[in-house]
């Protein structure tokens, strides 16, 4: 039964309906957050029940997408049957439900505690690679602080280095470009706006970062039009031209390279961009 739940399809899941589910879980959230704080830890009532029969009711509660409930079953697994052969897949189950609760902490936590139980466990590779998606799917907005994505980062690259020839490690692959796009576009929300307020220096300074570790992302293009715009701002046309070529080197078909083009003319006609234009770029 726990290969059936562990295989890679079920994780799948369309990030979309699963911020849909954010609003049917509020209710049982907020309840769980006032019995955070009254003190006590989530758990039901102590009856003692043989461990077949609370792991089947909680593999149903699976079945029926009741993911909190499945977390508590799981754990009382654990909590009734410590050294069952049971006890080490409900621990891993009840990681799996508190994700599919959206509950990534409890998550977390609980994998963090498998992982350093049962290291060599043939599960392992799912473990590492679960608490990977728990802070993937916490991404937030390039506006916003980008803690989680550098955390999600480091347990992605840890399930490839870890586990290189599991379907796991395939699909943290794709997903480590994905979050080095994301975090490259972190730096250029910043430099845009440093670019944009005059700040050239500090602009250079993250457009340079996108250019220097983020060498395959879909931003290095703009970064490297924007270190010529910057470049011209502060009157240094030998570095701004040392970009345009650059960029016209390796992107040659790229529209920024098309608007270096244009801005490296506008340059020597002696024509420079006004501060309003700056900010339009910015924006747009």
């Amino acid at each position: 039964m726990l290969a059936a739940w562990l295989s890679l399809p079920m994780l799948r899941t369309e990030r979309l309906n699963r911020r849909a589910r954010v609003l049917r879980h509020l209710a049982p959230v907020a309840l769980l957050f006032l019995a955070a704080c009254s003190g006590k830890k989530d758990e039901l009532p102590y009856v003692e029940r043989p461990v077949e029969q609370i792991y089947s009711e909680a593999s149903n509660a699976i079945d029926n997408r009741n993911y909190t409930k499945a977390a508590l079953l799981f754990d009382e697994v654990e909590r009734q049957h410590p050294y069952s052969q049971w006890a080490v897949r409900a621990q891993l189950m009840a990681a799996y439900s508190h994700y599919q609760a959206l509950r990534y902490d409890d998550a977390i936590t609980t994998l963090d505690r498998f992982i350093a139980l049962h290291p060599g466990n043939r599960n392992a590779a799912y473990a590492f690679y679960l608490k990977a998606l728990c802070n993937y799917e916490r991404i937030s907005d390039v506006r916003r602080d980008q803690s989680t994505t550098y955390e999600a980062l480091k347990n992605l690259q840890e399930v490839v280095r870890r586990f290189p020839t599991s379907p796991y490690a395939r699909d943290a692959r794709l997903k480590i470009d994905l979050t080095r796009d994301h975090l490259a576009g972190k730096d250029m929300e910043v430099g845009r706006f440093y670019l944009a307020t005059g700040e050239y220096m500090g602009a250079i300074k993250r457009f340079r970062r996108v250019i220097d570790e983020y060498q395959a992302t879909s931003h290095v293009p703009e970064a490297l039009h924007r270190m010529v715009e910057a470049y011209l701002a502060l009157g240094i046309r030998e570095e701004a031209q040392a970009n345009a070529a650059l960029l016209s080197h390796n992107y040659p078909g790229s529209v920024w390279y098309q608007d270096t083009y244009a801005l490296m003319n506008r340059s020597e006609r002696g024509e420079k961009p006004s501060l309003f234009q700056r900010a339009v770029d910015w924006l747009f």
